[in-house]
């Protein structure tokens, strides 16, 4: 889940599984897989950051500084 900040200030913690695009039109908005879309004051490339920190700690990604994996 990541933390964001709609348009009125109010937050909102969202399911990262569930972005399927993150735009800049100029507000940052984000459309989820069902087709709903979130307008965010968060610019995309920490909506991205925080997406790709959360896909590490539920271990989708592996982190960068860990050894690659021997065949």
């Amino acid at each position: 889940m990541i933390r964001l900040t709609r348009l009125n200030r109010s937050e909102i913690v969202l399911n990262a599984v569930y972005i399927e695009r993150i735009e800049a039109m100029p507000d940052t908005v984000i459309t989820l897989t069902t087709g709903r879309k979130v307008h965010v004051l968060e610019p995309v490339q920490t909506v991205i950051g925080q997406v790709t920190a959360y896909y590490r700690d539920i271990n989708i990604l592996p982190k960068l500084h860990d050894a690659p994996m021997e065949e």
